[in-house]
């Protein structure tokens, strides 16, 4: 029998990505009925169901709906349980319903730093993964200002040894809902310059509360759809309709030369068929077909660290 090695091997690496949880304090619920803690927690039920071991988890932005200091306690007691029996660092990134203050306190440990932007970088055994604060206190359009395209150019000069993922709430993607305009992230030629013939081979994002991808730059853009609540893309052209469904996350595996973003779609289905890991890899062996290894490529061999932009004192 003749054999055969897949055309992909293993990813060298793979992130789990959510966005815009909205939780509230209290845990209030959103629009007197979405319960965003819950469907956060379903999430979770559902992933770890899997047997899926991510490396990190990365949340992009608009953690707590209005930016209180228990909402983010309540995202940590789900989060940090969760991410320690998958052996995950978790990510966690701006989005223009957080509040800068109490997501450094909540979220980061960290004291200090004001209304300066969060931005951060997270070496995860060899693939940068850039945090890019987008948010403009008091508004929901988004902005990335010259000294932080200064930092990111720093940053970029030297190459990761897997490449870089940029993460950032609101995605350098147009919209096919008209409202989406007034809520954008504005002034995108600045952050082209800085991305294009960089090492950054994927942006992720949020904040529009359904599933998209394109390009920015020449890099792919995967934007996640949100845990709480979604907006319907077939509303009649022209209208916004929000939606208490169709909620997503997106799995994240980087290859050594592709990065594939898959969408998961929350609930509970009908099982047509199931045919489970043992059988997978006799059916493989069967076909004659094997799956190599993860790539040999040079990763860090320290633990995944965290950079932060240097805080003034005090």
């Amino acid at each position: 029998m003749s054999t055969r090695t897949a055309e992909f091997p293993r990813p060298d690496h793979f992130l789990l990505h959510i966005s815009d949880t909205h939780v509230l304090a209290g845990g209030d619920m959103l629009y007197d009925r979405v319960a965003s803690e819950w469907h956060l927690r379903r999430l979770f039920d559902q992933f770890e169901a899997s047997g899926g071991r991510p490396e990190a988890i990365v949340f992009t932005g608009d953690l707590a709906d209005k930016g209180e200091p228990d909402a983010y306690d309540r995202i940590r007691r789900i989060v940090d349980p969760v991410a320690e029996r998958l052996g995950a660092r978790v990510i966690w990134v701006m989005g223009n319903h957080d509040d800068r203050a109490a997501f450094r306190r909540r979220l980061l440990d960290e004291r200090g730093g004001g209304s300066r932007a969060v931005d951060r970088v997270d070496d995860v055994h060899g693939l940068r993964v850039i945090t890019l604060d987008s948010t403009v206190p008091g508004h929901h359009h988004g902005e990335v200002t010259p000294e932080q395209l200064d930092w990111l150019a720093e940053e970029l000069s030297i190459p990761a040894p897997h490449g870089s993922i940029l993460a950032m709430h609101h995605p350098p993607v147009p919209s096919v809902l008209d409202l989406a305009a007034t809520v954008e992230l504005r002034d995108q030629s600045g952050l082209a310059e800085v991305v294009e013939g960089s090492d950054i081979r994927s942006i992720i994002a949020g904040h529009l509360h359904y599933s998209s991808t394109a390009t920015f730059a020449g890099v792919p853009v995967s934007v996640a759809s949100a845990s709480c609540y979604t907006q319907d893309l077939n509303v009649p052209v022209g209208g916004t309709r929000g939606r208490d469904g169709a909620r997503a996350f997106n799995l994240v595996h980087v290859y050594p030369s592709t990065v594939l973003h898959s969408v998961v779609p929350l609930g509970s289905f009908p099982v047509l068929d199931w045919i489970d890991a043992g059988e997978s890899s006799r059916r493989l062996r069967e076909a004659g077909v094997s799956i190599a290894d993860a790539s040999t490529l040079p990763v860090a061999k320290e633990p995944p660290f965290t950079v932060p932009i240097p805080l003034p004192a005090g």
